[in-house]
């Protein structure tokens, strides 16, 4: 899922792609949504809470929802510019490494939920601050290496994507291409995992409170090892062959 660049990607890696990581941003936003009050995978709601505290001029409130507008800023920034800077070393390293921030981020989120917080405004601010950030870091990770693609963490834009494309396909002066097609499935894949996502991270956050984000890291950990296993067997198989020779 992590290896390839956009011009090389097949539809089968961009589905993996998109439906784990629309998984994780639905689980992340409904279980935020319950702990919080607050949507923690987009940002178009907090855009309009911000004007409506500027109208108000609520200006502790306005402090907040900009630091939390910079945070998704600050995410998607730092990604690109990781996946710009060691790509001609390693296009996996690359691609891994904000993958990688965002599970120590989140395993802070589920440490500090379980365990140390107490509910206070000041901590809800942080950590929702937190857990933006590592939604910025995925959102323009995941389309970076789709090439705009693909989008998980929020279905404004995939809502208007979904209905140009269906458009185009159904409409008699177009030619249904498969080009098209692929779009389709993928924003489908996008909507579904990310509902799917919702309704369990919704349904495990009621069982099992802030745990949940000890289940987030374990599905991106899985995003890293998709591309790894083979790498890892090559190496096991050759050590075996390596043996074998000897022994003979």
């Amino acid at each position: 899922m992590l290896r390839q660049s956009k011009e090389t990607r097949t539809l089968k890696e961009n589905l993996l792609l998109a439906s784990s990581t629309a998984f994780v941003s639905g689980v992340t936003n409904v279980a935020g949504m319950i702990a919080f009050l607050a949507f923690t995978s987009n940002i178009t709601g907090h855009v309009a809470n911000l004007a409506k505290h500027v109208v108000e001029q609520n200006w502790s409130e306005i402090v907040v929802f900009v630091i939390w507008l910079m945070m998704f800023f600050a995410g998607a920034f730092i990604s690109n510019f990781i996946v710009h800077s060691l790509e001609h070393k390693s296009r996996y390293r690359a691609h891994s490494i904000p993958i990688v921030i965002e599970i120590i981020l989140l395993l802070f989120v589920a440490i500090y939920g379980h365990n140390f917080y107490r509910e206070t405004e000041t901590e809800r601010e942080i950590v929702i601050g937190v857990i933006i950030f590592c939604m910025g870091l995925q959102n323009s990770l995941v389309s970076t290496i789709s090439g705009g693609l693909i989008k998980s963490t929020h279905l404004t834009g995939l809502f208007t994507d979904l209905g140009g494309d269906v458009s185009e396909w159904f409409h008699p002066n177009t030619a249904k291409t498969e080009t098209t097609r692929n779009k389709i499935y993928i924003r489908l894949t996008v909507l579904g995992f990310y509902f799917f996502g919702g309704i369990m991270g919704g349904f495990f956050f009621n069982l099992y409170d802030f745990a949940i984000f000890y289940f987030i890291p374990l599905i991106l950990l899985t995003i890293l090892y998709y591309d790894l296993s083979p790498v890892a067997l090559h190496k096991i198989s050759r050590v075996f062959r390596i043996d074998k020779s000897k022994s003979v």
